[in-house]
């Protein structure tokens, strides 16, 4: 007999004994909503796209299994070898051969699973490479770049009639990130209408939470398919922005700083107050509390070059059109690919703080910053050597010369405007993604996107510095080079729409 409970028939009145209205997990739709699929596991790392592997690692395991198959081919055969001298002794040896034979089974068996799991990851690694082609391909085209897109094409060809099953892999897992990204916003929009809609009746429980749900899920799958917050490697900025004036404000220390803080456009020669050592410290530099807008550490290393991070802040007012270039027309201009005023403000700040081309940035930007952050690292004419975003509506492929960090919430709705970013990794080595749902229950009483929150992204943060995967280790090497300034300067800036 099985052990395995079945599952709950959702048309039992058992599952609403008591007369009156259902609760927020119960009904039909209650039930569904508990039992949409999510990602609630803690934190997950990964190196972003549809199949999120690195091919290196996987060809590196497939071999070792392969030196293992060998390794146990050659006990086999010294196995058999002593099974024969065994043999010739049938009257002292029966025992012995006994555990012999019982020992090679398990050998050959161990043997074979070996080479099973070193053909499987071959198989994921060119799985890997035609999604990477795949997304390289639609790039093409989109781009009108004809050769390229054939060269692909023969490309991909290729792979698919010589390894069928790995295609079979990209293709399956192309579909599970088109359909799934969305999930945990899906499944809290259909909890929360339940809630709502069980302040009515019960009936209106049901009708809330199932449209509640479909409008997140139509509303994603218009998202995914528009691909606007999905940015190429040449997407460019339209239009001009402006006036906008931009003035530097006294810098205070930032939290945790064993120093007094450090003026604006003073040099400290003490680095470790200000230089960031973690993710967290990050958090806790992004500008935004009173008048600063964008925060700008120039770092004199010991080489004689010189080095910037640049910190953008997230949106600072709903309205649109005021004194503040921070706002919610910033936030439409720059997702739909036009220069907004808060991107302006920060072009003329970096100008300010004698940040020119060429120049080695690292940029950090939280929501309606990390998109100006992406299109700096696209567009600025720096030499943007790490971008992390934090909760971004806009996923960027920063090509191979940049480190790509990014921060989000499966149930931040500003977050999924990314479209659950895309199909291939994007960024340079050791580039990755973090993710993990913030707060998996769903109440009325809860503050507005609580998942978006900058205090809820330094909680990830924090995890993110705590784990042990060995992808964090790029982004704490940029830490530590950091750490070695001679001297750093910091400045924050203000800004403000219109003539000063």
């Amino acid at each position: 007999m099985s052990d395995t409970k079945p599952g709950p028939n959702l048309l039992d009145p058992e599952l609403a004994p008591e007369v009156g209205r259902l609760g927020p997990n119960e009904g039909a739709v209650g039930l569904l909503a508990e039992r949409w699929p999510r990602v609630d596991d803690g934190l997950q790392i990964r190196g972003g796209g549809a199949v999120a592997v690195d091919t290196a690692t996987l060809s590196a395991a497939a071999v070792r299994f392969d030196t293992a198959r060998e390794e146990l081919t050659a006990i086999g055969e010294r196995l058999r070898a002593l099974r024969a001298e065994l043999g010739a002794h049938p009257e002292y040896t029966a025992d012995a051969r006994g555990a012999a034979s019982v020992l090679a089974a398990n050998l050959e068996a161990v043997r074979a699973e070996a080479d099973e799991i070193a053909g499987a990851l071959r198989e994921a690694g060119w799985a890997y490479e035609m999604v990477e082609i795949e997304a390289a391909h639609r790039a093409a085209v989109l781009a009108g770049d004809t050769d390229r897109a054939q060269r692909l094409d023969a490309r991909m060809t290729a792979l698919v009639d010589a390894h069928p099953d790995a295609w079979r892999i990209a293709l399956g897992a192309q579909f599970e990130r088109a359909v799934m990204w969305p999930s945990e916003l899906v499944r809290q929009a259909t909890q929360w209408g339940v809630v709502v809609g069980g302040e009515v009746s019960d009936p209106g429980s049901i009708v809330a939470g199932a449209a509640a749900g479909l409008l997140t899920l139509g509303g994603a799958a218009v998202v995914g398919v528009a691909g606007a917050g999905r940015l190429s490697r040449d997407a460019r900025l339209s239009g001009t922005a402006g006036p906008v004036t931009v003035a530097p404000v006294v810098a205070g220390p930032p939290a945790g700083a064993t120093s007094a803080g450090v003026a604006a456009s003073r040099p400290s020669r003490s680095p470790a107050s200000v230089a960031p050592q973690s993710l967290v410290a990050v958090t806790e530099r992004m500008p935004g509390a009173g008048d600063s807008r964008v925060r700008i550490e120039r770092y004199a290393m010991p080489d004689g070059s010189r080095q910037f991070a640049v910190y953008i802040a997230g949106m600072q007012s709903f309205g649109a059109g005021g004194e503040e270039p921070w706002d919610n027309a910033s936030n439409v201009e720059l997702y739909a690919g036009r220069t907004s005023d808060s991107y302006a403000a920060t072009r003329a700040a970096l100008d300010q703080a004698g940040v020119e081309p060429g120049d080695t940035v690292h940029v950090f930007g939280f929501s309606q910053g990390a998109m100006i952050a992406g299109h700096l690292a696209l567009e600025g004419g720096y030499d943007t050597r790490t971008l992390v975003s934090i909760g971004s509506p806009v996923d960027t492929d920063v090509g191979s010369g940049t480190l790509s960090v990014t921060l989000r919430h499966t149930d931040d709705p500003v977050a999924g405007l990314a479209g659950g970013g895309h199909a291939a990794a994007v960024g340079a080595a050791g580039s990755f993604v973090a993710e993990r749902v913030f707060d998996p229950d769903v109440g009325t009483d809860e503050p507005r996107l609580p998942a978006h929150r900058l205090n809820a992204y330094a909680e990830t943060a924090a995890l993110v510095d705590a784990s042990t995967d060995p992808r964090v280790d790029a982004l704490r090497d940029v830490f530590a080079d950091l750490a070695r300034a001679e001297s750093v300067e910091v400045t924050e800036f203000s800004a403000t729409r219109g003539e000063g």
